[in-house]
């Protein structure tokens, strides 16, 4: 029942590679099976000549062969050109909708996924492990075909020569063919290897990338280096064994085609001898014709165990985009209207290691909160729960009256929206980067930028200014203003913001902070590290977390008066 339930899986992904595509691959196919005719054909005009050469009653005129021989000449040409033209395209189709499919899958995906699971994987899912589907599911079955085809109608050309020399090539085959399947088997396993295997080396040269300059300021090149090539050692030690298998299975083939080969001609020729009716016309194709069936059976147990191999590389990416996939839930309002209540909220990322304990508190909507804390303090985590990062967490968090676990994640999505620290820029334009390739009317895009303060960004470069990979074209703060700018764009009821000054100046973090004050109507939720008296006296109440644990709550004069950890914080701080 599993494996018809994965199969079913799989073909609602395979589907993708057929749908409006069908003509393609139709065509591709009949390309493939009458160039296997036609070699079929020459073959029969070979035994033709010959034995017209040689004088053998009842041969054909070399006239005709001759005219037969052009006719055939001329065929070859529009049928390859018939596969010039369809192969590429069927391939080209298929792996677009595919990959668009597939795309379409991981954005489903809740934010929870990205923190549970290993991105690295799709990484080597989307690069290495596509390339082998595009070769060895799809390309091959063009080669798959034409050697059915080309195989098939040697044996029946053969039977038709000659059924006694026939049926003693084709039990010639039996042993090589037996041992090519079983070495075949272990090529799924092998494949898979080689798959898993790359997507570890992927994470590690992704962490090297990203660490940088933390790997230059600490020296540490050399250690990266060993790290990285370590991972390649395991990657390039998993693609040895894979061609180790391919290499026997050829050798295996390779023993079947002389074996068969040299066994047939030999006693086609002792059968001459002794008067069973073969002529040297017959002979000789029966060598070309063993050669078309000998080929295949080299090819096709690599063929079948690649197209296996590969069949269990889409049950893998189908397995990883099918997990952690929230589409149920409650559809809300895209407005808060009286705001978010968290009671009796504890959350461990581990059993038994609880991060935030008993948390109770309110945010009214369209006010201003800052939460507050020494660092491990939960602040992160408060906050990151609020965006369904995770939903194993005990307590309720309710947005009006409808807990988060029961929202839909579209929904919830288009009510609040989320700052961080290190804000994700595309290598493309300002525009695009506010927009998020979306359409957006000039007027809301215009007031966007205004209010986030970008202004003067776009004045001196436009909107068409390329940013760079992942921002470097711009500071620190211009891409956080880009990041307020979507969330403006979005007209997100709620907005988070986690430490996202914590990285700039002190003037350039002053004044985001105060744009992001300055935004009315919107619920502001902001974890802050800067204790800057004039901001906090900005906020409509101020969340102070220690251990986990909420110590105090409200505005910056009452926390001032009790004198208590706060006070501590904002003291030390100045």
């Amino acid at each position: 029942m599993q494996d018809k339930a994965q199969r079913t899986l799989r073909s609602s992904y395979t589907t993708w590679f057929y749908r409006g595509n069908r003509s393609a691959y139709c065509v591709m196919l009949l390309s493939s099976a009458m160039i296997s005719v036609l070699n079929l054909a020459a073959a029969w005009l070979t035994q033709q000549i010959i034995d017209a050469v040689s004088g053998t009653p009842g041969s054909l005129k070399i006239r005709i062969l001759a005219t037969l021989t052009s006719g055939l000449i001329l065929l070859i040409i529009p049928i390859k050109a018939l596969d010039y033209i369809s192969s590429p395209r069927f391939i080209e189709k298929a792996m677009s909708q595919f990959k668009h499919f597939a795309f379409q899958k991981l954005s489903q995906k809740n934010i929870a996924s990205f923190h549970e699971e290993v991105t690295s994987a799709y990484l080597s899912a989307f690069s290495n492990d596509l390339a082998t589907i595009e070769t060895n599911y799809l390309e091959k079955q063009y080669t798959l075909v034409f050697n059915i085809v080309w195989a098939t109608g040697a044996i029946i050309l053969m039977l038709v020569y000659n059924p006694v020399l026939t049926l003693i090539a084709l039990g010639l085959f039996i042993l090589p063919i037996a041992a090519s399947m079983m070495a075949g088997t272990h090529l799924e396993k092998t494949e898979k290897t080689v798959s898993e295997k790359n997507a570890g080396f992927v994470a590690t040269l992704k962490d090297i990338l990203s660490g940088f300059s933390v790997i230059k300021s600490f020296k540490a090149e050399d250690a990266a280096v060993n790290l990285l090539e370590q991972n390649s050692v395991v990657v390039e030690a998993a693609k040895c064994r894979k061609r180790k298998i391919n290499t026997v299975l050829s050798a295996i083939g390779g023993m079947a085609g002389v074996t068969a080969q040299l066994g047939t001609f030999l006693i086609g020729a002792v059968l001459a001898l002794s008067g069973w009716g073969i002529t040297p016309g017959v002979l000789m194709v029966f060598m070309e014709l063993t050669a078309a069936v000998i080929n295949p059976i080299r090819e096709m147990p690599e063929l079948l165990a690649n197209r296996k191999a590969a069949s269990a590389l889409i049950d893998k990416m189908v397995q990883a985009l099918e997990s952690n996939i929230r589409d149920e839930g409650t559809d809300i309002p895209n407005h808060l209207g009286s705001g978010i209540s968290i009671h009796d909220l504890s959350f461990g990322y581990e059993p038994g290691n609880e991060i935030l304990h008993n948390i109770d508190v309110d945010f009214e909507a369209g006010k201003s909160y800052a939460i507050v804390g020494s660092s491990g303090s939960g602040k992160s985590t408060l906050l990151s729960l609020l965006m369904a990062a995770r939903h194993d967490y005990a307590g309720t968090i309710c947005f009006d009256d409808t807990e988060l676990r029961e929202i839909s994640s579209k929904s919830l999505y288009e009510l609040i929206s989320m700052i961080e620290q290190n804000v994700f820029v595309f290598d493309a334009s300002i525009r695009d980067n506010i927009t998020m390739f979306r359409d957006f009317g000039t007027a809301d895009v215009d007031n966007a930028i205004a209010l986030s303060g970008l202004s003067k960004l776009i004045a001196q470069h436009g909107e068409d200014y390329h940013c760079g990979e992942n921002g470097k074209d711009l500071s620190g703060g211009e891409k956080q203003r880009i990041s307020i700018a979507r969330s403006l764009l979005q007209k997100s009821s709620v907005l988070l913001a986690d430490e996202v000054t914590a990285a700039l100046d002190a003037q350039t973090a002053y004044q985001v902070t105060s744009d992001l004050l300055r935004l009315d109507g919107i619920t502001r939720i902001i974890v802050t590290h800067a204790l800057v008296e004039s901001l906090l006296r900005q906020y409509d109440g101020i969340i102070v977390l220690k251990d986990g644990h909420i110590v105090e709550n409200g505005t910056f004069e009452d926390l001032m008066e009790q004198k208590g950890y706060f006070y501590a914080l904002y003291t030390v701080s100045q």
